[in-house]
């Protein structure tokens, strides 16, 4: 339910530096953040998971909001006005969010929105901006079941959920049919993030003639991973998909696998294995090695913006880039849109920001460079697939020719017990 998860601007290199900032607030709806003079503050609001099954992921998309705010608010704000940002919480529930969004609209009247996080909670929500007429920029709502609605206002600046593992599964079909997996697994939670990319996989290698010896499909409540996890070690599939969205799903599979003693040859993850430092820490440091995932972002992405952005991070919470969780910087990139638009429309008005999006232009991202189609795909977005490798450094892996990809790890190294 993400992400969770990619650069050519029209716009000058002064645009796009201002672009890459925004307020620092409160998670309580309140803000620390005042205006600027006497002019009154643009106020942007937004529902996250603070708390609830998505709340790591919602914690660090708000970062990403925060951040782009106090970078923005250091070269002027918005139309020379400081930007104050609003954040409820929706505690994960897709009920919540939908009535977060129309407090913050039709009661506090914010002059912006910025989306949730997870496909889940993007549907309920952007139907309700799109309801009001307001612009719907979001970063973590990529998933079919959202463009499926073909809103005019929805935006998103990060890689279409369905296409990301394509690369991945591109390159265990090509490999040498003595390299090539047999047999795989595709155990997968019920959620509109994982299951599409997943999917798109399993049918690309199914064709490639890797048998599937185990595709099943949890319920999103209360799932026994680790009775799933020891079905699909009692096949001894030599490759497994996971469709997951958090990093507890993805540690539940690896533990379960290493109390079975069954290690596959290859391991890639929809989600999970991206949340940096957080992933680290719930797995161990060795056992990450090998662990594929996609995304549209890392710390070391050769993209000055990119660079900017981490060195911002970690000037304002600390840790290295390596801790950074790509959540972050999808959050990050809705403000550089919005900014763009602001910018290009000299004005604040949702229609005007709408249709300046929906103008073919291509704007400049930390995650690259964003083209919006009739229902807010970005549609040159890149599509980076990730490797946990021995450090553990996450890389980039593929696509191969891309600038700073490293060979893959293949086969995955056993567990470290």
């Amino acid at each position: 339910m993400k992400p969770h998860r990619t650069r050519f601007l029209t716009i000058s290199a002064v645009t796009a530096a201002t672009a890459m900032v925004v307020a620092a607030c409160s998670s309580s709806g309140s803000t620390n953040t005042s205006g600027n003079g006497n002019a009154k503050p643009v106020v942007i609001g937004a529902s996250l998971s603070l708390t609830g099954d998505f709340s790591a992921d919602g914690q660090a998309f708000k970062r990403g909001y925060e951040l782009w705010a106090s970078e923005v608010n250091k070269t002027g704000g918005l139309l020379g006005r400081k930007v104050q940002l609003v954040f409820q919480n929706d505690a994960s529930d897709p009920t919540t969010v939908a009535t977060n969004y129309t407090k913050l609209i039709a009661q506090q009247k914010v002059n912006l929105v910025f989306g949730p996080f997870s496909t889940l909670l993007t549907v309920p929500a952007a139907k309700v901006a799109a309801r009001y007429g307001y612009a719907f920029p979001e970063g973590a709502g990529g998933g079919p079941a959202v463009y499926q609605l073909k809103l005019p206002n929805v935006f998103n600046p990060s890689p279409p959920i369905a296409d990301q593992l394509v690369p991945f599964a591109d390159w265990v079909a090509a490999l040498p049919a003595t390299e090539r997996p047999k047999t795989a697994a595709y155990p997968q939670v019920n959620d509109p993030f994982a299951d599409p990319m997943t999917e798109a996989a399993q049918s690309i290698l199914q064709k490639a003639g890797v048998k599937t010896v185990y595709s099943k499909i949890y319920p999103a409540e209360n799932p026994d991973y680790k009775a799933g996890a020891d079905a699909v070690a009692a096949t001894g599939a030599q490759m497994v998909v996971l469709g997951s969205v958090d990093v507890p799903t993805a540690t539940a599979f690896i533990q379960a696998f290493e109390q079975q003693h069954y290690n596959p040859k290859i391991f890639a993850a929809s989600s999970g294995p991206d949340q940096g430092a957080d992933f680290v820490k719930a797995v161990g440091a060795k056992n990450t090695n090998g662990i594929m995932v996609p995304n549209g972002w890392y710390a070391g992405l050769p993209n000055p913006l990119s660079q900017a952005f981490v060195k911002a991070y970690v000037a304002k919470y600390g840790g290295s880039p390596s801790d950074i969780n790509a959540d972050s910087a999808e959050g990050y990139s809705v403000g550089e849109i919005t900014a763009a638009a602001v910018k290009a429309t000299h004005s604040l008005d949702n229609k005007k920001i709408i249709s300046f999006l929906h103008s073919s232009v291509t704007l400049q991202t930390v995650q690259g460079p964003v083209k919006f189609n009739s229902v807010g795909e970005n549609v040159v977005a890149q599509k980076f697939i990730f490797q946990w490798q021995t450090g553990p450094k996450f890389v980039q892996v593929l696509p191969s020719s891309a600038s700073g990809s490293v060979p893959i790890v293949n086969p995955k190294p056993a567990w470290s017990s």
